[in-house]
């Protein structure tokens, strides 16, 4: 991974300001709704930089150790101090020697979306690719997510000073003790937007409607969620885009049964074509395909079709097409037909029912032994 200074393209010893005004600058430049989709790992790459840099703990951290360093959990072992406890108890943070951090910034990452696709069968059999639409919020193209009107900029805050918190003295049992709060003036973040962007209202984005090119593998199926990272709601101030969640939905076929990777179709035959066979044209996803119905097919038999099924899920291959076969048994017959049936059940010698006989079983046999019955 580049450093994380070169990537927002400012040096080690940069302010807080200038870090929030380089990543303005190079968010416009490499968001994916104004750049395309092919930069859109670049524009992660820079909103991972621009949350370290611009958080003052998880710079130092970087500073010493580098991204490593951030994957440790951060400072461990520092415990439950003095000064926790007097924020747990006043609402505030503990003046009284134990430091502050910084205001925290106006810019924020987007939340993530969740969105629903329907596809048909032959587009989960196969994949491809599919168009959606969905509301969102964008990038504000008239502030570049800074919230401020044009030639203008955030003023530092006169009431804090830029700090964020006010301080309040409270006397105590324990004594005089100060506690902090967030600034009610500028909510805590230390500055204050005296000319608001007229195209957003001073929230760095705007809401608008998307088109979005989805690729779905072959094998997807209901319930199954396909994530496109940076690519839901930008946030607050330009922050970072969310991730879209894309459920997939899959329509119900009139003609085949999915279970799996495996379809299912049914076809009723008459019982002379039972008996006698034949081959016929079968519509199967990939086109007409070839069937043999062979003589002697019993009611219920089904015919297995290779590969004729749906795709896996991210494994080379596809199921496989199972015909199930029913028989149709005239029930009503002319004078010929029955006439023809006759003959035909009198040279296989099946004018009479012919009772089946089960076998017996093994503890039939042994009580027999046993009891003589």
């Amino acid at each position: 991974m580049n450093d994380y200074y070169e990537i927002l393209g400012v040096d080690r010893d940069a302010d807080q300001a200038e870090i929030k005004k380089a990543y303005r600058k190079k968010a416009r430049q490499l968001h994916p709704d104004y750049a395309g989709p092919e930069s859109e790992e670049a524009f992660k790459e820079l909103s991972v930089a621009y949350e370290t840099l611009s958080d003052p703990e998880k710079r130092r951290m970087y500073d010493l150790g580098g991204p490593d360093a951030l994957r440790g959990g951060g400072a461990q072992g520092a415990g439950f101090g003095f000064g926790d406890f007097f924020d747990a108890m006043f609402g505030g943070g503990f003046s009284a020697g134990f430091g502050s951090s910084a205001p925290p910034s106006r810019t924020q990452r987007g939340k993530d979306q969740r969105v629903a696709l329907e596809i048909t069968l032959e587009e989960a059999a196969f994949g491809g690719v599919k168009e959606i639409t969905i509301p969102s919020y964008v990038l504000c193209h008239a502030c570049s997510g800074s919230m401020c009107e044009p030639g203008t900029e955030p003023a530092t805050c006169a009431n804090c000073r830029g700090s964020g918190v006010v301080v309040q003295v409270q006397n105590t049992l324990l004594g005089r003790m100060q506690t902090q709060a967030p600034c009610p003036a500028c909510q805590g973040y230390g500055t204050t937007i005296p000319s608001p962007c007229h195209e957003c209202s001073g929230t760095g984005r705007v809401r608008t409607t998307r088109t979005l090119s989805v690729e779905i593998p072959a094998g997807a199926a209901s319930d199954v969620q396909l994530r496109q990272t940076g690519q839901g709601e930008v946030g607050p101030g330009g922050g970072p885009a969310g991730d879209l969640y894309i459920v997939i939905r899959e329509k119900k076929h009139p003609v085949f049964d999915r279970h799996g990777d495996d379809l299912h179709t049914w076809i009723t035959i008459p019982m002379t074509t039972a008996a006698l066979g034949t081959d016929f044209q079968l519509d199967t996803l990939d086109g007409p395909t070839a069937v043999t119905i062979r003589p002697g097919t019993q009611p219920h038999e089904e015919i297995v079709l290779d590969g004729l099924g749906v795709g896996r899920l991210q494994r080379p291959g596809r199921g496989d097409l199972h015909v199930h076969i029913e028989v149709e048994v005239p029930t009503k017959l002319d004078a010929r037909s029955r006439e023809l049936l006759e003959q035909l059940a009198e040279i296989r010698g099946e004018e009479h029912v012919q009772p089946h006989h089960r076998e017996q079983g093994f503890f039939e046999r042994l009580r027999e032994t046993f009891t003589g019955q």
